[in-house]
């Protein structure tokens, strides 16, 4: 799915580099900032 620029992103989990779950929605009205680092085999 791609999104347009002002659009929603749809609700999802990740899991955190501290062992558990985060859900996009239990941080609704702070600033996320989402990296994807393919093939970098790190942590983060």
């Amino acid at each position: 799915m791609k999104l347009q620029i002002g659009q929603e992103a749809p609700d999802f989990t990740l899991p955190s580099h501290l062992g558990k779950d985060v859900t996009l929605s239990d941080l609704r009205g702070t600033n996320v900032v989402l990296a994807f680092f393919p093939l970098a085999f790190t942590p983060v």
